[in-house]
């Protein structure tokens, strides 16, 4: 595999399956004079999808090298599209150009040069591995159009800009795009971008991972112009890969198209129908609802730069004579299975030699540390942990910063629910669980309760985002952002629920708080109350159901 700066493509190495070439090329090639652009063709099986189109349209074969043009910055990957277009079409090969797409893209529409389908793969690349040079015009081509690009932009961001900037006022987009697109915080200016410059938007997912080998949910999103200021956005889920084979473009029309929130929320949305996208808009402002930001401060972990070192096991500890010298910690998920973390649940991991005790040293100079703690240093210095980059950037190496002690706990990466975790045994977590802070005078037991209910866990799914293992993953200022239905909550019996949770049973549970936070508390009818729970259910199977998709293997 070429190093990242040469633009390998999101697949991280691996190519696009081409049943996705075909389908990208089928839909946005509709004549046989259509124009097309590939804007990092690697080694050209897109390229070869849109020659086989068309052809397919009667295209005569020696004009596919004026019809068809890729751009690829590798001069091997490049090499090799030019070879692959060449053996299936004769004598007339594609134009394939070696160089930055941006700086194609500067040129072309200084040149006033457009095209009527662009189709691709674009590069998944992190901003820290995006050449500078090529990053400094891509930032500038997205700033031409109003956006503002930042440290937290991936390649794929610009790509997709710049290609739009180069479709025809009637033209198609369609491209393989990471699941991302749909839900960070980061692609929303670009949500926006898109709802303003196609008159309709098709995004296609699929239950399967479609990429072997790698945890990255895809979509293939469908962009067309027809000059219409009408805009609409419709959600297609497939099984898996087999079946682009058989899905007949001319039925995308007849799929549900859904009006566009010219916004930035989140595209998670868009899997819900009509109705139930209604609801969630309509109650995102009810007057009853409280955003959880008002009640509490949610913060990372700690960050010990090592948790092998810094977070032991109690026969780990005693072996290095540490007991004075360390604070009580939570590090998994898992260890949270109630409502409650209380002392018998910290007493039981450390009984299970779960690591359960946080190294905290005094902030003292080497010098001054009792001698067992100096000995343990000493053995971290050894095995190089003080030159890792959280530890190196502290004052002391070997003093773990932040580790106040929350008063409760919140899930930063959910399976099936979110749920906030009173604090009853003084212990701090690891940067895997959120610390809460109360905030404006509102108990934890009230907090903890209203997080509990069918509305709150729907709104999670579409404010949180989640990646391909399935995990929903909710940041502090995701966190701070879901609404929550205190009225009534303060009645709630916090230790029934901690039963029900720690056997599993959620539905018991919100049997009881949707009826009084949610029909009692918010005036919301028993249908509404349902298609709440539905949609929380939907968007929960959806995220939690991805499956390599075996086919991948035949193609």
């Amino acid at each position: 595999m070429k190093p990242v700066a040469t633009y390998q493509k999101l697949r991280g190495g691996y190519y696009t399956p081409e049943p996705i070439a075909d389908f990208l090329a089928n839909w946005a090639i509709q004549s046989p004079d259509t124009t097309v652009l590939e804007p990092s063709c690697g080694d050209g099986i897109i390229l070869a999808s849109a020659v086989k189109r068309l052809i397919q349209c009667g295209a005569k074969r020696e004009v596919i090298a004026h019809l068809v043009r890729g751009v690829e910055l590798d001069p091997e990957e490049a090499q090799k599209a030019v070879e692959r277009i060449l053996a299936m079409n004769a004598a007339y090969p594609a134009t394939v150009e070696t160089r930055d797409f941006f700086t194609y893209c500067q040129e072309q529409l200084a040149k006033n040069t457009h095209f009527d389908a662009i189709i691709g793969n674009p590069p998944f690349v992190r901003y820290q591995n995006f050449p500078e040079n090529h990053r400094a015009i891509a930032f500038y081509l997205m700033q031409l159009t109003g956006l503002h690009p930042n440290r937290l932009t991936n390649s794929w961001v610009p790509f997709l800009v710049a290609s739009t900037m180069l479709l025809n006022k009637r033209g198609r987009l369609a491209m393989v795009i990471p699941a991302e697109l749909l839900q960070v915080n980061y692609a929303a200016e670009l949500r926006y971008f898109l709802s303003q410059h196609y008159s309709y938007i098709t995004l296609i997912t699929f239950k399967k991972l479609v990429f072997d080998g790698i945890q990255q949910e895809v979509v293939l999103l469908l962009g067309e112009k027809n000059g219409s200021d009408h805009t609409g956005i419709r959600t297609i889920e497939l099984d898996g890969i087999d079946d682009l084979r058989t899905y007949e473009h001319t039925t995308l029309a007849r799929e549900q198209l859904k009006a566009m929130d010219h916004s930035t929320e989140k595209w998670t949305m868009y899997f819900l129908n009509e109705e139930e996208l209604a609801l969630l808009r309509r109650l995102k402002n009810h007057p009853k609802l409280t955003t959880a930001g008002y009640v509490i401060d949610v913060d990372v972990g700690i960050v010990t730069g090592l948790n092998e070192f810094f977070v032991l096991t109690q026969e780990q500890v005693e072996k290095h004579a540490l007991m004075p010298y360390t604070q009580r910690i939570v590090g998994r998920s898992a260890q949270l299975p109630g409502i409650r973390f209380s002392e018998e649940d910290w007493l039981a991991n450390v009984e299970k030699q779960s690591p359960a005790f946080l190294v905290n040293p005094p902030d003292e100079p080497f010098y001054r540390l009792p001698e067992s703690l100096q000995e343990y240093v000493t053995s971290g210095e050894e095995r190089g942990i003080n030159k890792g980059y959280k530890c190196r950037i502290r004052n002391r190496w070997y003093v773990v910063p932040s580790a106040w002690v929350p008063q409760a706990f919140m899930l930063r990466q959910v399976h099936h629910y979110p749920k906030i975790v009173l604090n009853d045994a003084a212990a701090t977590s690891t940067d895997t669980i959120h610390r809460v802070k109360l905030r404006n005078g509102v108990p934890a037991r009230t907090v903890a309760a209203s997080f509990l209910n069918s509305l709150t866990f729907a709104f999670s799914e579409v404010i949180g985002r989640s990646y391909g293992g399935g995990v929903l993953e909710l940041e502090p200022n995701e966190a701070e952002k879901l609404p929550l239905p205190l009225i009534g909550a303060d009645a709630l019996n916090l230790d029934e629920f901690d039963a029900l949770l720690r056997e599993n049973n959620i539905s018991a549970a919100l049997d009881i708080t949707d009826r009084v936070l949610l029909q009692d508390g918010l005036g919301l009818s028993s249908e509404e109350t349902a298609m709440l729970r539905a949609i929380w259910q939907k968007l929960r199977d959806r995220r939690i159901n991805r499956k390599p998709d075996s086919a991948l293997k035949r193609v």
